[in-house]
């Protein structure tokens, strides 16, 4: 898989323009993704400064990135004929739909193919659903 990753909130706390502490597991569960094959790109709103130390705090700890805000490390920044949209098949970020999952269970729905449902329904073994066909207004 090819997967966009945000810095700010997804790596590291929100602390822009500084960097802030790393999210527990975001760097060693995004090496473990990489070592398996999976191609890495920084999706950042950072750019200039502030993007390069981004990608060398991610160096220090050993994080590599195929590819920073764009789609393949040749791509140049002249975006004249062409979407400037990535084309991922996953992007992970802090502002998804329901915010951002521990990096436990991102890790798991990327490598066992699964949804974030799908996951929750063999934690807990129940659908996400309520069990009773009542209308809400008799709820209470």
């Amino acid at each position: 898989m090819t997967i966009a990753v945000d810095f700010d909130g997804t790596i590291v706390e929100h602390r822009y323009p500084e960097i802030g502490c790393e999210i527990p597991f975001a760097t060693d569960t995004l090496k473990m993704l990489a070592k398996k094959g999976h191609r890495l790109i920084l999706w950042s709103v950072r750019e200039d400064k502030l993007l390069d130390e981004a990608v060398a705090w991610c160096r220090d700890r050993g994080l590599e990135f195929y590819a920073v805000n764009k789609d393949y490390p040749e791509e140049g920044l002249n975006h004249d004929n062409y979407s400037r949209k990535l084309k991922v098949d996953l992007f992970i970020d802090d502002r998804n739909i329901g915010g951002l999952p521990d990096w436990g269970l991102i890790y798991r729905m990327i490598t066992e193919h699964k949804s974030y449902r799908d996951i929750l329904i063999e934690e807990f073994n129940t659908e996400t659903t309520p069990q009773s066909k009542r209308k809400w207004w008799q709820f209470g």
